[in-house]
């Protein structure tokens, strides 16, 4: 396995989408939410393990979160997690991963990924990370994995691309934010756009580089620490820096920037797990469209329904199509999965009702 490969997962978020079931004690990635035996996090981590050693693969998180991370992953060690002490968006931490890695190996090449993704063709994709290691090694790209789009997608940002030449590697003309249904179908419809799944793969030199010339300030915050990082004095540096950084995304701070980026189409199939839609069609289903997780059910007349319980909780339903039931301790969810976007403002109502401070 090669030693300059590096890995940053990145494994923050709250997944309020998800809620009941990811609540900001306990978010979706430490969660088997396809009841595969495996942590969407630990799934990742495997993945990514085939491709990486394990030393060289870091977790990026919440400070509250440590624990839980250690306890799913054994493999690693508390030197491998970098924690935020406040949310500051995908930027800051991505360039303190970066220079975290670069002071340990300055030839090391960094793929960034989220914890929550669903890669069925794990070969697929270890063959097109190795294709972006290789081209990352030999010229001064910022890369990442564009997925062939399906269906005019609204809830994806999208990758424009330059004509294919041929190349498996190509230029990215432009990022576009989350279109509009009717946009969507343009872009599918030009059939040079690809849906952004926020993966990464650089060289450390290249992203730092890109750091100093579009998000000079961050870049200056963070170097300052150079010393520090990597030693027991990190965390003190942390602690009193992390905060002050601009809260931005990668993709705004650099990848909307720089003129180095350039997209490969992936060979494997994607699914973002971002909605419990999203969670339905990943799912086996019954012959009526019904998706299960932990239930043991009797349904007459439903379909197209996802339904998560407790293991082995019995579920009896009648008439019930296009359902979301979530049975979670003390939470019963029953919500249309045509709304399913709306579930996060659903938890802020239920919070300042209930005044529950951990949903």
């Amino acid at each position: 396995m090669n030693k300059d490969y590096y890995a940053v997962i990145m494994a923050g978020g709250i997944g309020s989408r998800f809620w009941p079931v990811s609540t900001q004690s306990f978010p979706k990635q430490f969660h088997d939410l396809l009841g595969t035996g495996q942590t969407l996090l630990q799934k990742t981590f495997s993945r990514l393990n085939k491709i990486i050693p394990s030393e060289n693969i870091y977790i990026l998180t919440n400070e509250q979160y440590q624990e839980l991370t250690l306890k799913q992953l054994p493999e690693i060690s508390e030197k491998q997690l970098v924690l935020e002490p406040a949310m500051r968006n995908t930027a800051p931490c991505i360039l303190l991963s970066a220079l975290k890695i670069k002071k340990e190996n300055p030839n090391a090449l960094m793929l960034v990924a989220p914890s929550d993704h669903w890669i069925e063709d794990e070969k697929a994709f270890a063959n097109d990370v190795q294709c972006c290691f290789d081209a990352a090694e030999k010229e001064n790209i910022l890369l990442t994995l564009g997925i062939e789009p399906t269906f005019p997608n609204t809830g994806y940002g999208y990758i424009e691309s330059d004509n294919n030449n041929g190349s498996e590697i190509i230029k990215v003309k432009q990022f576009r934010e989350k279109p509009d249904y009717e946009m969507a179908k343009q872009f599918l419809a030009a059939g040079n756009f690809l849906w952004n799944a926020g993966i990464f793969i650089w060289s450390v030199h290249s992203i730092v580089a890109a750091f100093r010339n579009h998000l000079a300030a961050m870049h200056a915050l963070f170097s300052k620490g150079m010393k520090e990082l990597n030693t027991p004095d990190e965390k003190n540096f942390i602690q009193n820096n992390f905060s002050t950084a601009e809260n931005i995304s990668i993709d705004y701070g650099i990848l909307e920037k720089a003129s180095n980026v350039f997209v490969k189409k992936a060979t494997f199939d994607w699914n973002d797990l971002g909605t419990w839609g999203a969670l339905h069609e990943k799912l086996e289903k019954d012959e009526n469209g019904n998706a299960v997780v932990g239930a043991q059910t009797l349904l007459k007349n439903s379909s197209n329904n996802i339904i998560f319980t407790a293991k082995n909780k019995t579920v009896v339903l009648d008439g019930i199509t296009d359902y979301i039931i979530v049975d979670k301790e003390d939470v019963l969810l029953l919500f249309p999965k045509k709304k399913e976007q709306e579930v996060k403002q659903l938890l802020k109502e239920v919070s300042e009702k209930f005044d529950k401070k951990d949903q």
